[in-house]
């Protein structure tokens, strides 16, 4: 069985915490990010789940699921904790989106069964023309020209309401714009 990263964190391995920061940190930051009043708010619970995740290591069983799936899930309880301790109700959406992380089948079909929920969610939200040439393009691997074609709608506008409806994908997926370093 191949040595995970948590498997080398419990054995005390330095350089196995900062490689887990790295690897994680993003997506704890924007969960952390999404559920803290604040940045700084945010800041510290990020603190306290790598913490967790450096305490709870040992506990890893890659069995149960994958590294992204524990330390998700000890994000997770830590935030719901600091929910709770502050006496912050979180909007409901936020309670839901987190449930469906609880609920995620462990492994890669889970993690990806949460991102498609949460992308054709999204996609729901978007213009009926935007979500069409989108599904289009995507579903059925049409080109602009055929989605026109099939559509009626002229090339010009099949390109706009395409270039429309991802940028509005990127906003409510909460995706930086292509180049900012965000």
């Amino acid at each position: 069985m191949p040595e995970t990263m948590l498997s080398r964190i419990a054995a005390g391995d330095g350089a196995a915490v900062a490689e887990i920061v790295a690897t994680f940190g993003g997506l704890v930051w924007s969960i952390a990010r999404r559920l803290s009043p604040t940045p700084s708010d945010a800041e510290d619970a990020v603190q306290e789940i790598f913490l967790d995740v450096w305490k709870s290591a040992a506990r890893f069983d890659p069995a149960q699921g994958s590294e992204k799936v524990f330390v998700t899930m000890i994000a997770r309880r830590r935030l719901i904790d600091r929910l709770r301790r502050h006496s912050l109700q979180p909007a409901s959406a936020d309670t839901q989106e987190l449930e469906s992380i609880a609920f995620a089948v462990p492994g890669l079909q889970g993690e990806i069964a949460v991102d498609a929920e949460r992308a054709a969610h999204a996609v729901g939200q978007l213009k009926p023309d935007q979500q069409r040439v989108i599904a289009l393009a995507v579903l059925e691997g049409l080109t602009h020209s055929e989605i026109s074609a099939a559509t009626g709608m002229p090339l010009g506008t099949v390109k706009t309401q395409m270039r429309r409806g991802l940028i509005e994908l990127r906003t409510l997926l909460g995706m930086p714009a292509p180049g900012s370093s965000s």
